[in-house]
């Protein structure tokens, strides 16, 4: 669920590059209880689209979480294939699934992610992927198999993934503080530093740290326990600096905030960019948050669904899968890229290694680690909760 752009241009390739922190990651994955059933596969009930392999079928249209792909990255597979690529943004699921169900969107491949697959399945507003012509597949580490969105994984096939956490500036903040959501929502511990805090903006997470804090889950299906997260929030949105998703990691380093609420390979790369770096400070809080999986799909009624999957087998590759890592920070569900990087002479990845794999990462171990699911006709009741609370 998370958010990229041009910005990334400017930091010089092959530095802080990922390689073993990428391996340590999803080896971690195994605690999070993934089921091992097999990745590729699919519903027979549903067309799915007759493709040559490496077929186009006419121009790409990607609609995708902001700054998540390399513009270049993604100039690079039209030249191949000898199409155009453009790409719009969004800034929730919740902003991205209207726009998809409502048909005749003109795009070709989105990026929901976890609970969002399982949504648009239902609603029949993704097509079932035809693996024929998808054989970089096979590249997906089996730790992503059996994902409880799409079991047999025949809608979708993971993209990246990463956490949801607090983003610190301890130059101003100092480092004597809880790791705890209460770090944004009480404030006893951060009042001092009120119109200086950020909230994503985004129903699900937003909401979900303020359940978590409560000591709920943050897919709780209590209208009491949402009514609690509520007011909260609503308490709380008079002393933030604004509810942002796309410019939070920014905000941070350029000193508009001291405390932010972000994804993690936001907060990563900001931090590294910054010449006192060693002054950021991303973590989970001790509550717990999120992990989660962002996907790509092949929209139902996309325009040129053969360019769609000729897309996704690309991004796949071994090589594209880490560039897309290397460029945005965050962990990739892609075995064959983490090999290739795992093979790099040249150490990139050592100075970073410390970085991401500091134990305060997860101040309530990773076992904190929580994802966000479908709650059916719920869902609702959160983007209205969510609404209602930022006044």
């Amino acid at each position: 669920m998370r958010l990229r752009s041009q910005k990334m241009a400017l930091r010089p390739k092959g530095v802080f590059m990922r390689k073993d922190t990428k391996l340590r990651f999803v080896a971690a994955v195994a605690a999070f209880a993934l089921l091992a059933i097999p990745a590729c596969g699919g519903s027979d009930d549903e067309e799915k689209a007759s493709c040559e392999l490496n077929e186009v079928d006419g121009d790409l249209a990607l609609y995708n979480w902001a700054e998540y792909i390399d513009e270049e990255q993604l100039a690079e597979f039209a030249e191949e294939y000898g199409i155009n690529a453009t790409m719009d943004v969004y800034d929730s699921n919740e902003a991205m699934q209207p726009i998809i169900s409502a048909g005749n969107s003109g795009y070709d491949v989105i990026v929901p992610s976890d609970y969002m697959v399982s949504i648009l399945i239902e609603a029949k507003k993704i097509q079932p992927l035809n693996f024929d012509v998808i054989p970089n597949a096979s590249n997906i580490s089996d730790d992503f198999s059996g994902l409880y969105y799409d079991p047999d994984g025949s809608h979708s096939v993971p993209y990246q993934w990463g956490t949801t956490g607090i983003a610190v500036n301890t130059a101003e903040v100092g480092t004597d503080f809880p790791r705890s959501w209460g770090l944004i929502f009480d404030p006893a511990i951060s009042g001092d530093f009120d119109g200086q805090i950020q909230l994503l903006n985004d129903p699900r997470e937003t909401m979900g740290a303020a359940l978590k804090y409560l000591g709920y889950s943050l897919n709780s299906t209590s209208e009491d326990e949402l009514n609690e997260a509520k007011e909260l929030l609503k308490s709380t949105a008079s002393r933030l600096a604004a509810f942002n998703t796309d410019s939070a990691d920014e905000f941070i380093t350029q000193g508009e905030t001291v405390i932010g609420h972000g994804y993690s390979g936001d907060m990563f790369v900001q931090f590294l960019e910054q010449d006192n770096y060693e002054d950021y400070l991303y973590f989970v809080p001790e509550e717990g948050g999120t992990r989660w999986i962002d996907n790509m799909a092949v929209v139902f009624d996309a325009p040129h669904p053969c360019t769609a999957h000729t897309f996704i087998n690309w991004l796949l590759s071994a090589e594209q899968g880490a560039a897309l890592s290397d460029w945005n920070y965050y962990d990739t569900p892609n075995q064959a890229a983490l090999d290739l990087m795992a093979e790099d002479p040249d150490g990139y990845y050592d100075d970073l290694l410390d970085f991401v794999r500091d134990p305060a990462r997860y101040a309530g171990g990773i076992e904190s680690l929580e994802s966000i699911e479908d709650t059916g006709e719920f869902e609702i009741n959160f983007a209205d909760a969510f609404v209602e609370a930022k006044g």
